[in-house]
């Protein structure tokens, strides 16, 4: 510290200077910080892709299932139905037949 500047102003030099230092050191740290966040992102995106690939593939398949299970339901349903109209169809013919008997 020079001794003809004044106390006030050697101080504020040295606050001055260390706080270049830290600004300095913490733009560093931000820039490294960054460095490796984006290493990292580059690791993980990947497998985040991935996943959402099996969830849509599991989505497809299970939606996939469900509209089969429904197709056969209705199906059973309508072999069903006709089969109780048919029945009832020829229940009525035959009472038809029997009046035009008479």
């Amino acid at each position: 510290m020079d001794d003809d500047k004044p106390i006030t102003e050697q101080a504020m030099e040295t606050i001055t200077t260390a706080v270049e230092a830290t600004k300095d050191a913490a733009v560093i740290a931000v820039k490294k910080v960054k460095k490796a966040a984006k290493k990292v992102a580059k690791k993980v995106t990947p497998k985040k892709a991935a996943k959402k690939k099996a969830a849509k593939k599991s989505s497809k398949k299970a939606a996939k299932k469900s509209s089969k299970k429904a197709a056969k339901k209705s199906a059973k349903k309508a072999t069903k139905k006709s089969a109780k109209k048919a029945a009832k169809k020829a229940a009525k013919s035959k009472k038809k037949a029997k009046k035009a008997k008479r």
